[in-house]
């Protein structure tokens, strides 16, 4: 069985973070862990608080981890701070891993903050390089690139300024902001690739970043390549948000187990 590592933040509500993530992993068929870097007490309505792991744990879950089951992708989610970043680039820089996949969380879905802007810089300089794909959203990408995107030709001169930070590769998600159709963008440095699935209309969205981005690491821990990985993702994301259970007063969970 291939194994998927998350490191990223804890969701109370079960519907993002590392609840989201070990919830792809298993209805991907692959073997999920997790190193937990916050937790964050939220719901489908807000953000109320949020406590930061010391980077000590942070790179203590890691060393258990890769001591015993070196995992066949990593998916990276919340980093809300300096030492955090440090802790967990410094490590996996140390081992032989492959298929990163960098998600640069600084939204909930209702727009609350889970990073501080002025951690920017860090976050450029000390993660996106040991990306091989970074998978920002509109509103990250905004912020990674310093300029408004309001098109899909925005979002390509966005993914290319992105692609110069370091990262192997750039996907952007344009969720519900253009067209009908929702359209991801990605690029290798090389050429752009455009993923297309129907939008749906629903305010069920809560944890689909984190979901998208555990869907093509697990696909990629599966040995497919990182096109077929991210349609792999889009289809199945398509389907959570689809076929989502309602719940909650705000911007509900994903149904991550519609095919069971």
């Amino acid at each position: 069985m291939k194994k998927v590592l998350t490191i990223a933040g804890s969701d109370c509500i079960g519907g993002a973070g590392i609840q989201a993530d070990i919830k792809t992993f298993s209805a991907f068929g692959t073997y999920g862990m997790s190193v937990v870097t916050a937790v964050v007490a939220e719901n489908t309505c807000r953000v109320i608080d949020i406590q930061d792991v010391s980077p000590i744990i942070i790179e203590k879950q890691l060393q258990a981890v890769f001591e015993d089951v070196v995992p066949d992708a990593i998916k990276v989610g919340m980093l809300a701070n300096i030492e955090a970043m440090k802790v967990v680039a410094n490590f996996l820089k140390k081992q032989k891993v492959k298929n990163i996949v960098i998600d640069p969380v600084m939204y909930a879905k209702n727009g609350d903050a889970l990073m501080d802007i002025n951690n920017m810089s860090s976050l450029i300089e000390i993660i996106v390089p040991l990306a091989d794909v970074l998978t920002p959203n509109i509103a990250e990408a905004q912020h990674l690139a310093d300029m408004k995107i309001l098109s899909k030709d925005d979002m390509k001169i966005a993914a290319n300024k992105i692609y110069e930070m370091g990262c192997k590769s750039v996907l952007i998600k344009s969720g519900n902001n253009f067209d009908d159709e929702s359209i991801d963008i990605l690029y290798d440095g090389k050429e752009f690739h455009l993923f297309e699935t129907p939008k749906v209309d629903t305010k069920n969205t809560h944890g689909t970043g984190c979901t998208f981005s555990s869907a093509i690491a697990a696909s990629l821990a599966l040995d497919n390549s990182l096109e077929n990985s991210i349609k792999n993702a889009k289809d199945y994301i398509f389907g959570a948000i689809k076929n989502s259970p309602n719940i909650g007063h705000g911007n509900g969970p994903l149904n991550h187990f519609y095919k069971f």
